[in-house]
């Protein structure tokens, strides 16, 4: 069964960090890749970053690019979301999904979304 458990969200103060993790089940991410997605109120969901399977070659949004870092741990099969420098504006849900192979792939499984607040 495919699972994909989101955690570490939280409130923060502009300018600090969290780190998200995606804890993967069912599957090794050996062959797909993961992308972080996230969910503003009142706005649509976008694509945040996004690391491959293959080579682990990573993908950013312009507007988190030198501030969030995508990683993974195969062993734990876990991948993580490094985010520095917060903004007001990064606030929102914040989901893992799985796509095929590449970060262009089609998304077949979601995380159930962690919650991230920026404020002081």
């Amino acid at each position: 069964q495919v699972q994909l458990v989101a955690s570490g969200g939280g409130l923060v103060q502009p300018g600090g960090s969290l780190r998200l993790s995606c804890a993967a089940s069912g599957f090794t991410l050996d062959y797909y890749a993961i992308g972080w997605f996230r969910q503003a109120p009142g706005k649509e969901r976008e694509g945040v970053s996004c690391i491959s399977s293959s080579d682990g070659s990573t993908y950013y949004e312009d507007s988190v690019k030198g501030r969030f870092t995508i990683s993974r741990d195969t062993a734990k099969n876990t991948v993580y979301l490094q985010m520095n420098s917060l903004k007001y504006e990064d606030t929102a849900v914040y989901y893992c999904a799985r796509r095929g192979g590449g970060c262009y792939s089609r998304i077949d499984y979601w995380g159930q979304g962690t919650q991230v607040t920026v404020s002081s």
